[in-house]
């Protein structure tokens, strides 16, 4: 991932980049361009004898001793300025720790901005962070942050995960405001990183400082948003000698207790439910390179509710991840796009084909399956050759279907025990390149078919790192039979290859990508992919200046052209053309700019749902599709971003339909009423007029559709109202203690006008189909979740979940949004109150503590 990218996400405020090695500093390096990597300061720790007390002080003469690292340089928003309130840096160590001391310099108490929010998290404050690269390979990194209210944040960077904040590591930070100045003191075990037993360590180093009240962030060795890569332009640590990596041993153990209250349940079933759960995470450091991951009986109860949405489309929903196993730590497993974590416990692949005969009914049908236990072994040689290995295990998922005449129960399988795993090379190479090898595999217990993908992957870059050649070939394989239905088979064999070229570096960045997808490559099984059988290339450029100018910071333009085939058979699918624009405002920090897309006429063969594809395929008129958006100064109290959309399509002359047309706007205020209590509101309504799309799937429970369209395309015109709603506040008590509440409303409504069946072609004949498809579909939750981190690694959380049963409503055609609000908030709801502890045990606190 590029470091500009990472600074695009800066500017939208979705996170802070800032790193910076210190070194005892040397004179200024003449100017250098700003696509060429600036020299590498270097910083010399000190050991120490003496323990230092972490309390945000550094009053033990140590510090005093020890080099500074400072003349820290701008890298936003006016790049290569020389920082004007100073900030000095200091590392020390000893054969169990890592020691960074930090002074800010500021003009006044009233310069230091300090919001207190939950971990991982900056909101409007000021920032001090490390970064390591211990392998010095220039592609991977930590990241070790702290700001003025003494919140902590952790980080890992790779090419493939790019920034990722789900990782953490146990570490401690102090903090203090004196006078003018805010210091920083960290102290991060040995345990919470991996290195080499080489008797001197050479590490990669960068420190990077915040400054809210200008919004500035600055490197001590400078990293130049033009410079393609981040981890490539830090600095040098030196005089790290006779440490040696420590056994990376701990246990944290879970006890949980449930207390769910459904009122679904069927008759004769209680309502009222409680469970107690317990487990735990292992953590064990196979070696200085290697850490194995596991999680034996994991409970993901507490994690926050899924955004549930009406689809419509051809394809499935992509939801987040938020089961933190599966978020830190996977950066290698993401490589090449193969691994959605989302299969691992999904919804059992009977669940949906699940039916009733006569006189019965289901009483019971889990819609996740549940995880025995998951291990991800992972890490990085001293040669830069990184291995990763992951595995887990779901139990055999079964269905209860109750005889109403006889009360006889019947178990169903609705999903066979099931073995996930994926295994991972990937090495680092000079240039910032790699060369990658990723295997996935999915194993069922019986005859149901496994699955079974092997991709390769590359980057190449130039030694200047300017220009770079990458690519992908993946090889997707299927054999058994389909689940439930042992007279069809599932045997399938496929590919997929990429390749692109491209300039990285420089204001003036361009590349050009081709790709394959065969009709029979499927990943789904581990992976996630829309739709297969696509022949696609793409040319894009852009155009950055990161240099202030007039009344602006920076402005960056992109274009874009991209063409679409059908691979089997070569059918035209589509052809658009992109301009985006966006620029921020030097003194407001206003931020704006746009996105326009043009599609010429489109055959979508997707949306049919037919197979093979190729045959029948929906007309798409070529439409117009500009958004505008604006994000005002995140400094202030109030803050908001807005955003406005329209697509205009092409009159359909066919069938003398309208015009179609589709608006939506969205606003994401947020109140900062103190330091420690926010509001956050996101308001999110889209107007599509006059759609084209497929009925068939429409069908109402235990609904046989017409017999006059028994094996035809039904397809209908309609309009689609969406409207999204989430409030959150969030209280943050101390850097270690927080609560916030999360509640979400969704409603999607659609109104059909008229129905067509789809001919060969993409020609439709009008439909004498009089049953009606209205529907409305809500979805409510509300997630709730008091968190107090006791101990480093130990938590406390209490959680309430509240959420509505949508497809009670599914049937029900609303199209007054307060209405539906209220039906909403009156029907039965499932709540779940929750308690979790976990007590993180590490093995050399427990030796220290014997001894």
């Amino acid at each position: 991932m590029t470091f500009t990218a990472t600074l695009h996400g800066l500017l939208l405020g979705c996170f802070v980049l800032l790193t910076g090695p210190a070194l005892a500093q040397t004179a200024a390096p003449a100017p250098a361009s700003a696509a060429t990597v600036a020299p590498k300061k270097q910083l010399q720790a000190v050991r120490i004898t003496e323990a230092i007390k972490l309390d945000g002080l550094l009053d033990e003469a140590a510090w005093q001793q020890a080099p500074v690292a400072s003349d820290f340089i701008q890298q936003r928003p006016n790049p290569g300025v020389p920082e004007r309130h100073k900030t000095e840096v200091r590392v020390l160590y000893d054969d169990n720790n890592l020691y960074i001391g930090a002074v800010m310099h500021d003009s006044s108490p009233d310069s230091i901005l300090r919001e207190m929010t939950a971990r991982d998290q900056f909101g409007n404050s000021d920032l001090f962070c490390i970064f390591l690269d211990t392998y010095h390979d220039q592609l991977n990194g930590y990241n070790f942050g702290v700001t003025p209210a003494g919140v902590q944040y952790d980080a890992r960077y790779s090419p493939a995960g790019g920034e990722d904040f789900n990782w953490n590591a146990v570490w401690d930070a102090r903090t203090s405001i004196r006078g003018t100045d805010w210091v920083a003191e960290l102290r991060i075990p040995y345990s919470a990183i991996r290195f080499s037993r080489a008797p001197e360590q050479l590490w990669g180093l960068n420190f990077a400082r915040q400054r809210k009240w200008d919004n500035a962030q600055f490197f001590w060795n400078e990293v130049k948003p033009a410079v393609n890569g981040f981890v490539n332009q830090w600095g040098d640590l030196r005089g790290i000698r006779d440490v040696q990596p420590p056994l990376r041993l701990s246990l944290t153990p879970y006890v949980s207790g449930y207390v769910n209250h459904n009122p679904l349940n069927a008759e004769g079933t209680r309502r009222t439910t409680t469970s107690f759960n317990g487990g735990a995470d292992v953590k064990w450091g196979i070696n200085e390179s290697f850490t194995l991951d596991a999680t034996l009986v994991p409970d993901f109860g507490q994690v926050q509710s899924d955004n549930q949405v009406l689809n419509l489309s051809p394809f499935e929903v992509q939801f987040a991840e938020n089961r933190q196993f599966f978020t830190e730590g996977t950066e290698l497993f993401s490589k090449g796009n193969l691994f959605y974590s989302r299969r691992v416990g999904a919804t059992p692949i009977g669940f949906y084909g699940l039916k009733a005969g006569a006189d019965e009914k289901i009483v019971r049908n889990p819609s996740e399956s549940q995880l025995l236990n998951a291990t991800k072994v992972s890490g990085r040689t001293k040669n830069g050759l990184g291995i990763g290995l992951f595995n887990a295990v779901s139990k055999e998922m079964r269905a209860t279907i109750l005889n109403t005449e006889t009360g006889e129960e019947r178990e169903v399988t609705t999903q066979p025990l099931s073995n996930y795993n994926i295994a991972v090379l990937d090495q680092s190479l000079k240039n910032n390149s790699y060369v990658s090898l990723i295997n996935t595999n999915v194993t069922r217990a019986g005859s149901t078919y496994d699955a079974n993908v092997t991709g390769g992957l590359f980057r190449f870059n130039d030694k200047k790192n300017e220009y770079a050649l990458d690519g992908s070939l993946v090889y997707s394989r299927r054999r058994g039979q389909v689940f439930g239905k042992e007279q069809e088979v599932s045997d399938q064999d496929g590919y997929k290859y990429t390749v692109g070229v491209g300039k990285i570096s420089g204001n003036f960045t361009w590349d050009v990508n081709h790709g394959i997808e065969s009709d029979s490559y499927n990943p789904n099984d581990l992976g996630i992919l829309f739709g297969n059988n696509n022949v696609t290339q793409r040319l894009g450029v852009a155009y950055r200046k990161y240099q202030p100018f007039w009344k602006v910071n920076n402005m960056a333009f992109f274009g874009q052209v991209g063409h679409a085939l059908l691979y089997k058979p070569t059918r035209y699918q589509s052809l658009y053309f992109y301009n985006g624009f966006n620029t921020t405002f030097t003194k407001s920090f206003l931020q704006i700019g746009y996105d326009l897309t043009y599609n010429a006429k489109t055959h979508d063969f997707f949306e049919p749902r037919t197979s093979p594809l190729g045959e029948y395929f929906v007309q798409v008129p070529a439409y117009t599709d500009f958004v505008a958006f604006l994000n005002s100064d995140t400094r202030k109290q109030f803050s908001y971003g807005l955003n406005a959309g329209i697509q205009h399509y092409a009159q359909d002359e066919r069938l003398n339909r309208p015009r179609r047309t589709r608006y939506s706007f969205g606003a994401y205020p947020r109140y900062r009423v103190n330091n420690h209590l926010t509001f956050r509101y996101s308001l999110d309504w889209s107007q599509s007029n006059h759609q084209i799309g497929y009925v068939n799937g429409g069908l109402r429970d235990n609904e046989p559709l017409d017999q006059p369209f028994l094996g035809q395309v039904l397809l209908g015109r309609r309009d689609v109202s969406t409207v999204s709603n989430v409030l959150s506040v969030a209280y943050t008590f101390t850097n270690r203690m927080s609560f916030t509440l999360r509640t979400r409303h969704y409603t999607s409504t659609v109104r059909y006008a008229d129905f067509t069946t789809l001919q060969p072609g993409g020609h439709e004949t009008p439909a004498d189909y009089q049953r009606p498809r209205d529907n409305t579909y809500n979805a409510f939750n509300v997630d709730a979740v008091y968190s107090w981190w006791f101990a480093p690694g130990s938590q406390i959380s209490l959680v309430w979940k509240n959420a509505n049963s949508p497809d009670l409503q599914a049937n029900e055609f609303t199209p007054l949004y307060f209405r539906n609000l209220t039906n909403t908030i009156n029907t039965p709801h499932n709540n779940s109150v929750s308690v979790k502890v976990l007590y993180y045990l590490d093995y050399l606190a427990f030796r220290k503590r014997r001894a």
